[in-house]
């Protein structure tokens, strides 16, 4: 009997799902080493999913979404990561699931029409500016400040480890407003790359997603206008937490979609690798180690799917997505370690496919949320309960 997959009892996803497929091996697989090899992806991949109206599925029609609900997100990811780039599926998922879901929901309505509603047309690209350079998981010790003069902030500071930060045309930043206040004193503002005072510091180098393009941005006297405030003064803090479920949900259904065509790959390789006068996909030894993967990504797609369900009835299961996102986030290194060590040596070369999955995969358990913050939040609520 066929697994159930998202969307597969409802005709509508059933249609996405062979778009998407089709967008995938006609415009993003024949491409992706190439791109690898540049390090940046086309911003023709955003302007044609835009097109095709897969950047904004689930936000309102009146900005150019589906009014779809959150399965579309993940039936797209499903089919997404089999471009055989995973920093390709990063950059469109900060982009379309990170970025704009902050000003879809928090955003002012002269913000929704000017950057809202082309960059779900995929005409703008936009990066999301948390980090910084000595700040991390603790969110609430930025040091970016804006200060408020008239009608306008202005933002001083810096950030790190950015997403998109150097083909995107505007971000999203996190600036202390109010002095010693902790996480009470943010703000978040929407601020575009040709304002005076903003600058792409430097492209950072990474040992994977190479696709999606890293930076470290600067901000030094950069003035935006008010109505680029996104949310409420001083609930920053908060607008980005409850972004990070949205955020961590799409990741954990990223991995575990990438942990199968990973684990799939390795099988194709198994079935014309021989070795003893066999195909290596006959040993016992190795047959039962792809059935302890394949049920770890059955078990691990169960939760991110009733995860899915509670947030489209509007549920905020934060303890139950961190969950998700860790036990994701370590399959899809667990998946493609084994996946390498099937391939033997040649899974150690550049030429095959393996190696570059298995050198994506280690960023998951730290991007979205490192290992030991989403245990942290799972043993507040485990321990309190």
């Amino acid at each position: 009997m066929p697994r159930k997959v998202a969307g597969s009892d409802r005709e509508e996803y059933r249609i996405l799902r062979n778009m998407v497929k089709k967008f995938v091996e006609n415009e993003l697989q024949p491409y992706a080493d190439e791109w690898e090899a540049e390090k940046v992806i086309p911003k023709s991949v955003f302007s044609k999913m835009g097109e095709l109206g897969l950047l904004g599925m689930h936000y309102s029609e009146a900005y150019g979404g589906q009014d779809m609900d959150y399965f579309a997100t993940i039936v797209l990811v499903e089919e997404l990561v089999r471009c055989n780039s995973l920093g390709l599926v990063t950059a469109v998922t900060i982009h379309s699931d990170v970025v704009l879901a902050l000003i879809h929901e928090f955003g002012k309505e002269k913000l929704k029409e000017q950057i809202l509603i082309p960059a779900i047309k995929g005409q703008m690209i936009g990066s999301i500016a948390i980090t910084e350079a000595n700040t991390g998981s603790d969110v609430a010790r930025i040091q970016t400040v804006a200060k408020q003069k008239d009608n306008e902030w202005i933002i001083d500071g810096s950030k790190m480890f950015i997403t998109n930060g150097v083909i995107s045309d505007f971000t999203i930043v996190l600036a202390r407003t109010s002095p010693g206040e902790g996480a009470n004193g943010m703000s978040i503002f929407l601020v575009e790359k040709n304002r005076a005072g903003f600058s792409v510091s430097k492209k950072l180098d990474k040992v994977g997603l190479w696709g999606s393009d890293t930076a470290e941005l600067i901000f030094e006297e950069c003035i935006v206008p008010d109505d680029h405030l996104i949310g409420e003064e001083g609930k920053g803090f908060g607008h980005i937490m409850w972004q990070f479920q949205g955020e961590r949900l799409v990741t954990s259904a990223v991995c575990v979609a990438a942990s199968e065509y990973i684990l799939q790959l390795a099988i194709k390789y198994m079935k014309q690798r021989t070795a003893f006068s066999t195909e290596i996909i006959n040993f016992q030894a190795l047959r039962h180690r792809i059935a302890d993967l394949a049920a770890q990504i059955e078990a691990v797609r169960s939760l991110v799917y009733s995860n899915t369900e509670r947030f489209i009835k509007g549920e905020n299961p934060a303890t139950e997505i961190s969950m998700a996102k860790m036990l994701a986030a370590q399959l899809i290194n667990r998946v493609s370690d084994e996946a390498l060590q099937f391939h033997g040596g040649y899974g150690y070369m550049m030429e095959y496919l393996i190696q570059r999955f298995w050198r994506d995969a280690r960023a998951y358990r730290i991007a979205a949320g490192t290992d030991e913050v989403m245990r942290e939040i799972i043993s507040r609520a485990v321990i309190k309960s």
